[in-house]
C-alpha cells in the first residue's frame, strides 16, 4: 500500500521576511474612482496589506492549522495533502469535504470541532492548491480525475461508504463522486453552486417567483460583469501566473475581490463577512505554496473539459441511475434556483445570511445543515 505520511506546515522564516519586504515595496497604482466599481480600491487594499505585513501573525495561524491532523500521500504520481479527523465513535460515517477556488481545506477549520464528533472527516487539498503542490503535470484540473483520486484516498483510509460535501469546484468533484461511486456515496451535499453555467446563455427569468428572479438577475449580472477572473484563468493562466507568483499584493487583490463579491451581500467589506486573520491565512497559503499560478492552470484545464462537453454534448449511453440523495444549500450570496435543477433534490435549504464561503462565514448554520442532511442518508 502506498505510504500515508504525517505532515506539518513549516514555512521558513526567510519566506516570511521576503513576504514583508515585497509588501513594503508595492508599487501602488493610481485609481480613477476610489470605489469597488472597477476592482479593489487602493485605500482598502493598502490597509489590508499593511496589516498583513505588520499586524498579522502567520506563526499563530500556522500553529492553529497544525492542530489538525494532516497527511500526504501520492496518487497517480501526484502529492495529495489532506486533513483526517477521526471521530471518537468507531462506527461514525466518513465524510469527504472538498473546497473550491480561491480556497483550501482550511476553509472548513471552524466546523471541524462541530462535525468531528459525529463524522470521520477527510478534507483534501485539490491538486495545485495549498500543499497538494507542486503539480506533477497537466491534467489535474480535470475534476473527473480528481474524483477518482478521492476514491483512491478513501480506499487507502479504509472507508467503503461515505458522504460527500463540495463547494464551488469542490461541488463539481462531489457531484462526479456521486456518479462514479454511486454504490459507495450515501449522499452528496452541495454549496457554492449557481443558477447556470458561467459561459452559458443568460437566464430567461420569465415565470420565476420574486426570490428566484432576484437570484437570476444577480446571476445574469455576474455573467456580464463578474467573469474577468475566469476568462483570464481559463485562457491565459501562464501569463497571469507571473503576477500572482511575484507580487503578494497582486495575489491579495486577486483573492480579496472574490471575497468582496461572493460573501454575504449584507456585509460591506470582505473582512466583515470573514475573520480577517482567516482571510489572510487563506491568501498566505496561496502565496507560500505558489498556488495562485498552479490553481489558475487547474481552472484552465477544468474549463477545457467543460468546453469539450458543451461542444460535444453528454452521452452517458442510456438513462443515468438515480444515484445517492442530493442536498443543496443556498446562502444569501448564492444564485442557485431550485426550479432549474436537473434531477431530484432530497434536501433543499435556503438562508438569508452567508455566501460563497459558508463554512467560514456562518459555520454554525453550515455544520447543522450538513449534519441534518447526512443523518437522513444513513
Amino acid at each position: 500500500m502506498t505510504e500515508i505520511k504525517p505532515f506539518r506546515i513549516a514555512v521558513d522564516h526567510a519566506e516570511l521576511d521576503d513576504l514583508k519586504d515585497r509588501l513594503s515595496r508595492t508599487r501602488w497604482p493610481r485609481e480613477v474612482t476610489g470605489d469597488w466599481s472597477r476592482g479593489v480600491p487602493v485605500a482598502y487594499l493598502k490597509g489590508l496589506a499593511e496589516y498583513w505585513a505588520d499586524g498579522f501573525d502567520w506563526r499563530v495561524q500556522e500553529a492553529e492549522l497544525n492542530e489538525f491532523p494532516q497527511f500526504t500521500t501520492e496518487i497517480d504520481g501526484q502529492t495529495i495533502h489532506f486533513l483526517h479527523i477521526r471521530s471518537t465513535a468507531p462506527d461514525a460515517l466518513p465524510v469527504v469535504l472538498t473546497h473550491g477556488w480561491p480556497s483550501s481545506p482550511f476553509e472548513f477549520r471552524r466546523v471541524v470541532e462541530e462535525l468531528g464528533g459525529e463524522f470521520h472527516l477527510v478534507i483534501p487539498s485539490l491538486p495545485g492548491y495549498g500543499f497538494s503542490n507542486p503539480v506533477n503535470g497537466p491534467g489535474w484540473g480535470n475534476l473527473f480525475r480528481v474524483a477518482q483520486a478521492w476514491i483512491t484516498l478513501m480506499d487507502r483510509l479504509g472507508y467503503e461508504r461515505f458522504g460527500v460535501h463540495g463547494t464551488d469546484a469542490g461541488a463539481g468533484v462531489a457531484g462526479i463522486l456521486s456518479m462514479i461511486a454511486a454504490d459507495r456515496v450515501v449522499g452528496v451535499h452541495l454549496t457554492g453552486t449557481s443558477a447556470g453555467m458561467p459561459f452559458g446563455p443568460a437566464l430567461d427569468l420569465d415565470g420565476l417567483d420574486e426570490k428566484d428572479r432576484e437570484r437570476g438577475e444577480r446571476f445574469n449580472r455576474f455573467q456580464s460583469d463578474g467573469l474577468g477572473y475566469l476568462h483570464l484563468q481559463s485562457t491565459r493562466p501562464q501569463t497571469l501566473a507571473y503576477s500572482l507568483n511575484d507580487s503578494p499584493t497582486g495575489q491579495l487583490a486577486w483573492i480579496v475581490e472574490k471575497f468582496a463579491e461572493w460573501t454575504d451581500p449584507a456585509k460591506e467589506l470582505p473582512d466583515d463577512a470573514v475573520d480577517r486573520d482567516h482571510l489572510l491565512t487563506a491568501v498566505s497559503l496561496y502565496w507560500f505554496t505558489g498556488a495562485g499560478a498552479s490553481s489558475a492552470h487547474a481552472v484552465y484545464e477544468g474549463m477545457e473539459v467543460y468546453r469539450q462537453m458543451a461542444q460535444g454534448g453528454w452521452d452517458d449511453g442510456g438513462e443515468a441511475p438515480a444515484g445517492p440523495p442530493r442536498g443543496i444549500t443556498v446562502f444569501a450570496g448564492d444564485t442557485t434556483i431550485r426550479s432549474l435543477q436537473d434531477g431530484p433534490v432530497a434536501h433543499w435549504s435556503e438562508y438569508d445570511t452567508g455566501g460563497h464561503f459558508p463554512a467560514m462565514e456562518v459555520p454554525g448554520l453550515f455544520a447543522e445543515d450538513l449534519r441534518s442532511f447526512l443523518r437522513k442518508c444513513v
